[in-house]
Order: C-alpha cells, then structure tokens, then sequence
C-alpha cells in the first residue's frame, strides 16, 4: 500500500467525522484586504501566539512552583537555579506576558484607527477590550506569584486603589486580598486568580473573539466601497495570509528567545511582610500611566478625595472606550465626525508620556 493511499484513507476517515472538506472550502474562500494597513491584522495573530507560549511556560512552571507564602521564593529560585532550563522558561515567561499586553494594546488602538469595530463587528471589540483587561489582570496576579519584595510592596499600591472607591471599596480591595492586609491569603488568592479563574474566563471569551473574527472576516477601509474594483486587492487567508502570519510568529519566537536568554528576569530579595517599603516602588509598566497620574492629582479637589476622583476619571473614561462603537455616529450633515480620531491620538500620547516620567520619576 503506498503513501498515498494511506493519506487519503487517513484523511477521509478524519473527513467522514469533521467535515474537513467544508472547513478547507471555507478558508479557500476567505479573502484579506491587501492595502497599506494590512500589517495592523498581524498583531491580533502575535497576541494569540504570545498567550500560547504563556500557556505552555505557565504549565510547566506550575510542575514546580508552590503557592504559599513559605515556600514560593524558594520554588522559583529552585525553578530558575536547579531546574534544567528553568530559568530560561520562567523568563519566557514573563517577557511573553509583557510583549503580550504591549500587543494587545497595540491591536486594539489598531482596530481603532481603522475603524474595525463599526457594524457588525461592535460584539468583536467588547470581547477584545475585555480580553484586553484580563491580559492586564493576568500581569496583575502573576506578578506577586515570586513573592518578592518588589512585588509584595507593588501590590500593596495596587491593592489599596479599589479601596478609595465608594461604597463597594473595603469590598473589593478585601477580595483582592483575602484580608486586611497583603499576606500569604493574597498569594494563595492571586496564585489561583492567575491559573485558574482568569485562564478559564480569557479562554471562553477568546473563543467568541475568534469566531467572530472568522465568520465576520477582516475588516477593509472604510472607503472600501468605493474603490473601483480595479483598486481592490485581496489575498487568499490560506495559504498565503497564514504563511505570512506564521513567518511573523517566527519572527517574534526568535525576539522572544534573545530578550529572554540576554535579559533573564531578576528575581529579587524574598518578601517580608513587616519590613519597610522600599524607595521607588512601581508597578509594571502597563500600569505605569495610572500610577502616576494618580500621584500628580492634589489630595483633595474640591471635597472628593483625589484618589477618588482618579479612580472615578478612570473608570469613566474604560466605560467610554468600551462604547467606542455607539460613540461613532456622523454629525447630522452626514460628514464624517474626527473628534474621535483626535481623541484616540489623544489617549496614546498621554499614556506614552506618562509611562515614561513613570519610568524617570523617582
């Protein structure tokens, strides 16, 4: 029996049960726009591929890690001194995590600039931007997991924001913590945040997100339309878009692996719970922005806290980026309405300044 007769039994086998024929058709068809923004579509495939590796990283570090406020500094500098390879996997890692969000980020403003999320694309950016808050969540609860001071003294910061909100503040802030104060409950809590609850939640919701972007396609430019057909350049999505994609990942796998092996991730002094904060205290860069806004409003505005009213201005504005698609409307001329655009130059600006007097201040 030669090769290919045992391919297409293989194959026809696999057919009879998956249909693989109308999957394969389904793709033969589908089509990418080919213009000038085309390179923006590469970075929702790069977030997918970097939330891939987390997976497959976190799931080996969990082989060794202990989450309890005695033993995980110990597990990790076993992980990353006597574990084959370990320091190189957890520093994978975390260099993954953080390319990640910075992808996602700049996916979503993408998706932004082009318009992407008009009709009936609206429930694909609610499921990205809440894929967006959970790779945020994901940075928040993994990074006490080595349970060093850095880490203990940063969430300590960032725990006690929730709590200045009114009303369901003390709530929150103690759910974060499981108590009063960051300890071991914390660990423990945030350890199962980071590979149960969120894993689990991401995974549904990325899903929906790629259904939806398979049964919707890829969003052309908004003058799409009315291009002659002449000027209306597409690509198959297989194979020609998806060994494009698949070189790209490539390309980010080698990135990844010089950032990890030449920049391995410190792991720091072990936390001490009664110990001074030290000086200079940050939390990670994607938070950086918030952080020291919040450090620059005057403790008090009129009479409401300026905590307060930092959390408040925050959470107006998330509320507004999230309502992006019912935002976008044309002035009652029927011409195009900018202030959105302006407003999302805007937001980058600022979050770009921010992190970096973030980084310089002391």
């Amino acid at each position: 029996m030669g090769k290919n007769s045992v391919n297409r039994k293989v194959y026809g086998w696999l057919d009879e049960r998956f249909k693989l024929d109308d999957l394969i058709n389904f793709m033969k068809k589908k089509e990418v726009p080919l213009y000038r923004g085309t390179i923006w579509y590469y970075f929702g495939g790069i977030t997918l591929l970097l939330f891939i590796i987390q997976v497959v990283t976190g799931m080996l570090l969990l082989l060794y890690y202990k989450g309890s406020s005695e033993l995980a500094f110990e597990s990790v500098r076993f992980i990353s001194a006597k574990v084959k390879f370990g320091w190189l996997i957890r520093s994978i890692h975390s260099w993954s995590a953080n390319l990640m969000v910075l992808s996602a980020f700049i996916h979503m403003f993408s998706v932004f600039f082009t318009k992407a999320y008009k009709k009936p694309r609206e429930l694909t950016w609610y499921s990205g931007f809440l894929l967006l808050v959970l790779a945020m969540g994901f940075g928040f609860t993994g990074y006490l997991l080595p349970w060093n001071e850095l880490s203990l003294f940063a969430t300590k910061v960032g725990t006690d924001i929730p709590k200045t909100i009114p009303l369901v503040g003390g709530f929150i802030m103690n759910l974060l913590r499981g108590g009063e104060e960051v300890s071991g409950s914390t660990l423990s809590r945030f350890f199962g945040f980071h590979v149960a609850l969120l894993p689990g939640i991401f995974t549904v919701i990325l899903a929906l997100h790629l259904v939806l972007i398979q049964r919707q396609g890829m969003a052309a430019p908004e003058n799409w339309d009315e291009l002659p057909e002449s000027r209306k350049k597409k690509i198959p999505f297989f194979p020609n878009f998806l060994l494009r994609d698949l070189l790209i990942w490539l390309i980010i796998i080698n990135v990844l692996s010089v950032l990890a092996v030449f920049f391995p991730w410190d792991l720091g002094t072990k936390a001490d719970e009664l110990a001074p904060a030290p000086a200079g205290i940050k939390p990670e860069w994607y938070f950086l922005f918030m952080f020291q806004t919040l450090k620059i409003i005057p403790a008090k505005l009129f009479v409401i806290d300026g905590e307060v009213f930092g959390v408040m201005l925050f959470s107006i504005a998330g509320l507004l980026w999230f309502l992006v698609p019912l935002m976008d409307r044309k002035t009652k001329s029927g011409e195009k309405s900018y202030w959105l655009i302006y407003s999302g130059i805007f937001v980058i600006i600022y979050i770009i300044v921010f992190t970096i007097v973030g980084f310089i201040a002391k």
